[in-house]
């Protein structure tokens, strides 16, 4: 069986659908879950589906991916502005990554608009919210040479 596309989500994403719902939207992250294994589904591909307001945490499991995923989506969240510990992880990876976000950092506060986690990116999705993971999740696994398409 292949390895599945993990897909990680930083700081405060926990809080989808109430926090800032103007920016994020009003979906959870559980709904977002539920639509990118669907679609993964659909690609035939599998995801492991991830989030940690841990930085510690989000590392453990970028390092995990190196031998356990065909490749990653990641949401940093907070910690793409921050984090260069979270980079040298990512920089780890021979897989490929795709950096995702809800809303799209270039057209915020100036400190979003460069990300850390831009560094290590294969690409980057942005701007779609809630749709963003899945055109991740989608991106990965066109990346990964995943064939099951369909819709």
């Amino acid at each position: 069986m292949a390895k599945p596309i993990h897909v990680l989500s930083g700081p405060n994403l926990n809080l989808l659908g109430v926090r800032e719902p103007e920016i994020y939207g009003r979906e959870t992250l559980a709904d977002i879950q539920a639509r990118c294994e669907a679609r993964a589904k659909g690609l035939g591909c599998s995801i492991v589906f991830r989030q940690s307001n841990h930085e510690g945490e989000l590392i453990d499991w970028v390092q995990q991916a190196r031998t356990e995923a065909s490749a990653l989506v990641i949401n940093p969240a907070g910690y793409g502005h921050t984090s260069v510990a979270l980079l040298d992880a990512l920089k780890t990876l021979d897989i490929p990554i795709v950096e995702c976000h809800l809303s799209n950092p270039a057209a915020r506060e100036t400190f979003r608009r460069k990300t850390y986690v831009s560094l290590a990116a294969t690409g980057i999705v942005s701007g779609f919210g809630g749709a963003s993971y899945e055109l991740a999740v989608e991106a990965a696994a066109g990346l990964i040479g995943a064939t099951g398409a369909s819709a």
